[in-house]
């Protein structure tokens, strides 16, 4: 009996999700957080029960500038861990890009859960990895997926690395820019660029922005590595996935280079290897507008705890705000503004 696409790929994701699961797939790199000072100031002027980290992004306003970074998705187990952080950002009023969409599209049918159903409010972002259009996925493709998830902005993930590697990987990345503009003629919503652990470069940034997409997500190194556990999943690919384990720009970097190269005005999202909230204050001081999360939430969602997705989110949010105020910052459009102002650009 054949096997379609669908169930390929689905049973790929879950590969995917077990080794996250129980194997340490982290770069053997750090993300570049740890040599990031922020200024402190001993005598702020600032009542701490007045500093405010909601956020706007992409037109919408959050509780805080925390995103849950598309993981997983295309398998009973993905879908089921999509749903419970659905729910969650839906209360909690934090955006959410969920995990690949590939295996809904190959299937051409609602996938296995309906995630409006259980994060009716929610900000959900639409995912599909950006080589896909040189695969025969169309513009109607990629509107079908939006009305799908009712979704809020599309994520292009560029994951030229995990292609590579991967024994099945799609490895024909040309002329993709070139298809930007034509899609996003036909899109209603923001279209969003984002790398999935090696970081985007400043000269992919400029491109990217020229070409039509609303914002960038970094997703640099120094968190998950998904080339690293593409050589995991097939041991003839096992050498390749050490040999570039730690391929990438560190996030730190990458998000000092993204504002640099594309100005004050383009939002960014910086995500790969934020542990804390402390990391996620340097990246808003670097210049990112949004800061994303995935391993965090995704330990405390597969292990059905509601309880801990609000306890990890609310300690984040207390972090920030500590950063903040002892930084002499009343929240965090004070530094995107006035740092990229006093340095001219150059972070």
């Amino acid at each position: 009996m054949k096997t379609d696409a669908s169930e390929i790929t689905s049973r790929r994701k879950d590969e995917h999700l077990e080794l996250v699961r129980t194997r340490d797939v982290n770069s053997q790199r750090d993300a570049g957080w740890d040599a990031i000072e922020l200024p402190h100031c001993a005598l702020p002027e600032i009542d701490f029960a007045k500093v405010s980290v909601e956020t706007t992004f992409l037109g919408r306003r959050f509780e805080a500038p925390y995103l849950i970074s598309s993981m997983t998705g295309g398998s009973p187990e993905g879908e089921r861990i999509n749903a419970r952080l659905a729910a969650f950002a839906d209360r909690r009023g934090i955006p959410m890009g969920v995990g690949s969409q590939r295996v809904a599209l190959e299937a051409r049918h609602a996938n296995l859960f309906d995630l409006r159903k259980v994060a009716p409010k929610a900000t959900l972002y639409a995912n599909l990895g950006i080589v896909q259009l040189n695969r025969g996925v169309t513009a109607d493709d990629v509107l079908w997926l939006v009305d799908l998830l009712q979704a809020q902005a599309v994520i292009l993930h560029a994951n030229v690395l995990q292609e590579a590697i991967q024994k099945e990987g799609d490895r024909d990345f040309s002329g993709l820019l070139k298809k930007i503009p034509a899609l996003k003629k036909r899109l209603s919503v923001p279209l969003i660029l984002k790398e999935t652990g090696s970081g985007l470069d400043a000269l992919t940034c400029r491109r990217a922005v020229d070409a039509g997409f609303d914002a960038l997500d970094v997703a640099g190194l120094g968190g998950t590595h998904w080339g690293f556990i593409e050589g995991l999943r097939h041991h003839e690919r096992r050498p390749l996935g050490e040999i570039f384990r730690n391929w990438g720009i560190p996030t730190a970097r990458a998000v000092r280079e993204a504002r640099a190269a594309i100005g004050p005005q383009v939002p960014l999202v910086a995500s790969g290897g934020v542990r804390h909230g402390l990391d996620a204050a340097k990246a808003l001081y670097l210049g990112a507008d949004l800061v994303g999360f995935a391993a965090p939430f995704l330990k405390a969602a597969v292990d059905d705890d509601d309880e801990g997705l609000d306890r990890f989110l609310d300690l984040q949010i207390e972090a920030l705000k500590i950063a903040l105020f002892c930084a002499g910052a009343r929240s965090p459009q004070d530094w995107s503004s006035a740092v990229f102002q006093a340095t001219g650009g150059h972070l």
